[in-house]
């Protein structure tokens, strides 16, 4: 933060927001990691942006495109920067002092919960949790920038290097913590003496040594790995154990410099360190905008004077065209809130005497249900003069706070929620009594209804609805959200909790482009192909899988990745600029198999007059780069059998299409 007059105004108007928004949280269950939140003006912040949100970055021209976009989409669009926060312990967010205070207190709940969300998911503690990112990441540009100032390296040489590492940031093994050397597999004998020692120890002369031994050959007899037991995910690990760079001037690959092995390793310990954040997107900022929504907006954090302003900011954030991470995410999880919630009053009503999962919709007033639900008015109504209604000996009332309340030490008008314990926080905000949320138990399915039957046991019923709701636990949802938020990622996250109920009321669909109109269409509204395409966007980061097959192609020291292929077709023409990369990292020919699809024209025209989708077959391919030329052949099923989707088909377009 700097010393500018206006930063410090900026930061002095913040101090009692940022320390009872931790406050808050704390009280609503989060368990967030330290924040410490800097000033900085719209050039910075545009900065931050640019470098992924830290200060220091190695030198490369991404960042200055980047800066570039950030820049004009806040002139020419409208764009506004809100805030910036770093996975670490303690946490760094950065506000812009340009803000409105509203905007700034939306950004700290918004923070908060983030830093609860780093400190307590398990795929930031397997990727990022012996990693100081910032020290790291400073490590790096010192040690890129000294390979740039050195006259003996050329400096177009390290961007042309990183461009190539880049290519392939995203082929990481995802389930494995970062490793910072290759492993290799250990059978107990000791290691051979590389060729190269071996023909010295022959004492051979050179003469007879390339007489006897040609350079093919040679590079032949090199250790590659070939019949991997499993396919290599962290292809970039790969390329560091093994890997050799192409000298163009000899035209043969040569031994990677110090220079090149180290580039590519810390550029592969930063894809470590930010795929936690690419495999949590959806439920991180979800998380973040559902408990930024209960501060801001039903805890009233939000001024009376900055709720509108609040209200337009949320909007701007949730209404963001595209697929976006904090509606989708935000929804999901007031999902698991009411899912959970209902199963919990649901289970007590089938406890109750004449109550069964068959008669459950024909018996059962919904209506009466909902005024016992509702939040205790004592609770739900705080103000000075109604303190003495609360009861300090309840679990669900702070006792010192409430006194300290009665005793003028606490403004329950500013902050009712200070008087108050989790407990009586969750009944104060239950979901299933909000306005949005009052048809949510009349629309339980009998499959449910008879599911939950199921853990009924016949001693613990209850003589009247009255007795059962009455026992309700109102905490069953949150405790619920932050056991999910503990172990998941977005994958398991959408494959685990989007139903086809969230998908109606939601009205989610899949839509896919019909080669019979030109154009694209509504494919399906059922909530496992809707589940497939969100899954799609998520796996791998939303990028095609690619995994390490061969290190010695037939037996020529070439490498042959394999696409993980899921029924999307890669793009041929990027796959080309990305193998032109992979061969300077391999300093070989390299090979990618994968599997595309292939339609006849005359098949095509018959579905066309007959507004049908014309039938693709399914064929595997081989694109072959050796540095000079790309070649593409076909291959035998048998060979790609073994990269071919199983269970999960993520094509959801219908057989027919509807004209």
């Amino acid at each position: 933060m700097t010393n500018r007059p206006r930063t410090r105004k900026a930061a002095e108007q913040l101090h009692e927001p940022v320390a009872e928004a931790r406050n808050l949280a704390k009280k609503l269950g989060l368990d967030p990691y330290r924040v410490n939140y800097w000033i900085v003006d719209y050039d910075e912040m545009n900065e931050l942006i640019a470098y992924n949100g830290f200060q220091e970055r190695y030198p490369h021209w991404r960042w200055g495109m980047q800066y570039d976009r950030q820049q004009k989409q806040g002139q020419y669009t409208g764009g506004k920067a809100f805030e910036i926060v770093i996975n670490d312990d303690p946490s760094h967010a950065f506000l812009q002092e340009s803000n409105a205070v509203a905007d700034q207190k939306a950004v700290i709940t918004h923070v908060e919960a983030h830093s609860d969300f780093f400190a307590n998911n398990e795929w930031y503690g397997m990727f990022a949790d012996d990693l100081d990112a910032a020290a790291m990441l400073a490590r790096h540009a010192d040690r890129i920038e000294g390979y740039m100032a050195d006259p003996d390296i050329d400096r177009e040489a390290v961007e042309r290097w990183i461009d190539s590492v880049l290519c392939l940031e995203d082929n990481i093994d995802q389930h494995q913590p970062f490793k910072r050397q290759f492993e290799r597999a250990d059978d107990g004998e000791d290691d051979e003496a590389d060729l190269a020692e071996k023909l010295e120890g022959m004492d051979l002369s050179e003469e007879v040594v390339e007489q006897v031994f040609d350079d093919e050959w040679l590079d032949a007899q090199e250790e590659t790995p070939t019949d991997l037991d499993d396919p290599e995910k962290d292809v970039l690990a790969f390329l560091r154990e093994h890997g050799k760079a192409f000298d163009d001037e000899t035209e043969k690959a040569v031994e990677m410099a110090e220079w090149q092995k180290e580039t590519l390793e810390m550029l592969r310990a930063e894809s470590y360190y930010f795929a936690a954040q690419k495999s949590t997107k959806v439920m991180n900022e979800g998380w973040a905008a559902f408990w930024e929504s209960m501060m801001m907006g039903e805890e009233s954090f939000a001024g009376d004077d900055e709720f509108l302003q609040y209200a337009d900011h949320q909007a701007r954030v949730l209404n963001s065209p595209g697929l976006n991470p904090y509606k989708l995410g935000k929804e999901l999880w007031e999902y698991i809130e009411n899912t959970e919630n209902r199963r919990e009053v649901v289970r007590k009503l089938l406890r109750v005497d004449g109550i069964s999962w068959r008669n459950f919709h024909d018996t059962v007033d919904f209506d009466r249900v909902q005024d016992l639900l509702a939040p205790d008015p004592a609770l739900d109504g705080i103000t000075a003069e109604t303190l003495d209604g609360l009861d300090p000996d309840s679990r669900k009332v702070d006792s010192e706070a409430l006194e300290a309340a009665k005793d003028g030490e606490i403004d329950a008008e500013r902050y009712p929620w200070k008087v108050l314990t989790y407990e009586g926080l969750a009944e104060r905000h239950f979901s299933l009594c909000k306005p949005q949320n009052r048809g949510f138990v009349r629309s339980i399915s009998q499959t449910d209804l008879e599911q939950y039957s199921r853990y009924i046991v016949d001693d613990a019923r209850y003589g009247s609805v009255e007795e059962a709701l009455a026992e309700v636990a109102y905490t069953t949802g949150w405790d619920k959200m932050r056991e999910i938020r503990e172990s998941h990622n977005d994958v398991t996250f959408l494959d685990g909790y989007l139903t086809q109920e969230f998908v109606t009321d939601n009205e989610y669909f899949t839509y896919e482009f019909s080669r019979t109109t030109g154009d694209y269409r509504v494919a399906s509204t059922d909530y496992e192909d809707v589940k497939k395409k969100l899954m799609l966007q998520f796996t791998n980061f939303g990028k095609p899988t690619v995994a390490v097959y061969d290190g010695n192609y037939n037996n020529r020291n070439e490498l042959l990745l394999g696409h993980h292929y899921n029924g999307v077709m890669l793009d041929v023409e990027q796959a080309k600029r990305t193998l032109e990369r992979v061969f300077d990292l391999w300093g070989r020919p390299v090979n990618l198999k994968t599997i595309v699809k292939e339609v006849d024209d005359r098949d095509a025209e018959i579905a066309r007059r007959r507004d049908r989708e014309p039938d693709p077959d399914e064929q595997g391919k081989l694109l072959r780069y050796d540095g000079e030329k790309f070649t593409m052949e076909d291959l035998a099923w048998s060979e790609v059998e073994d990269i071919a989707a199983t269970e999960v088909d993520y094509d959801t377009k219908p057989e027919e299409w509807l004209a």
